[in-house]
């Protein structure tokens, strides 16, 4: 076990809360994963994506024991995986599992005490949950009888009850529409911030931008892309800038446009370009500015860059 100092000198845990090592998940003559290394730093929030069949599902399946690897190690707090242990983890898998013809304060209060709270202090939890999540109304009702999304809001209570020190939590927010979206992401990082560490899997970009540290871009089972969204951003561009403007734009040099029309542009930096050098060329150029807006390259161009379509269009695996 390693230890560090933070901003203030004080004595931190450096060992990494998942780690993975030349990992390599074989069915049949398919490698699924190919020596696969990262890891996971305690109190960040890591984004595990990918189009479907990329191997993200398979990676976390083989990390919490459900797979034997081919080859390569696979650690959770520096040991292999082993659920009878004493350190705490939240799964979110992306198939759910709930008793659905059981009412939803039965089941969460049953799943409450599987992870060791009393019956009273999980049916109060839970009840206390329901009503943050606008579902008090149906504590009594039978899962069966809840839509899709509501549902899910069940089983992500299901999952960080009892404050879990990690978190794994597979398309969280799949389905939902923008207003539950914010909320189920509220509490993902109310989790963060109360100390947990968080592994999402997921295709919604902008959930990236807004919530991770860092990311792993997987592609046909190999690391595309590892560190954090401002590097990997970096990498794949110097940023986008956007115009509203009148006259005309000079030669491209340094820049492509992605949108161009009479009067606003998008364009696409290559690397190294200055943003600031753009601005000057255009004034020099006699292009009248009314907006000058520069940004990094954002998550969802860096993953139409690696595979060439939407992060929702993946091909299923």
């Amino acid at each position: 076990m390693s230890a560090g100092r933070d901003s203030m000198g004080r004595m931190t845990n450096t060992t990494p809360v998942i780690e993975v090592r030349d990992f390599t998940m074989r069915f049949g003559d398919r490698a699924v994963v190919d020596r696969l290394s990262f890891e996971v730093r305690a109190g960040e929030t890591f984004g595990l994506l990918g189009a479907n069949g990329s191997g993200k599902t398979t990676t976390v399946r083989a990390l919490l024991g459900i797979y034997t690897p081919t080859a390569g190690r696979l650690l959770v707090h520096g040991r292999p995986f082993d659920p009878a242990a004493d350190y705490s983890l939240g799964y979110l898998p992306e198939e759910r599992g709930l008793y659905r013809k059981e009412r939803v304060l039965d089941v969460m209060t049953y799943f409450g005490q599987l992870k060791g709270m009393e019956r009273s202090h999980a049916a109060l939890w839970s009840q206390d949950y329901l009503d943050r999540v606008g579902l008090s109304d149906q504590a009594n009702a039978k899962l069966t009888t809840l839509s899709g999304g509501q549902q899910q809001k069940v089983q992500l209570g299901v999952t960080i009850m009892d404050d879990p020190s990690l978190l794994i939590l597979d398309e969280p927010t799949k389905g939902f529409d923008p207003v539950n979206r914010r909320l189920l992401l509220d509490l993902i990082e109310a989790q963060r911030a109360a100390g947990a560490t968080v592994v999402i899997i997921t295709h919604q970009m902008e959930e990236v931008e807004r919530l991770c540290d860092r990311v792993l871009l997987l592609k046909d089972g190999r690391a595309e892309a590892y560190g954090t969204v401002a590097d990997v951003q970096d990498a794949y561009g110097s940023g986008i800038v956007r115009l509203h403007f009148s006259g005309t734009l000079p030669e491209a040099d340094g820049w492509r446009p992605l949108t161009l029309e009479r009067n606003y542009a998008e364009l696409e930096l290559a690397p190294d370009t200055d943003p600031q050098a753009l601005l000057r060329r255009l004034v020099d150029a006699g292009v009248e500015l009314r907006t000058f807006d520069a940004s990094r390259t954002s998550m969802e161009q860096v993953f139409l860059k690696v595979y060439g379509h939407a992060p929702d269009q993946g091909v299923a695996a």
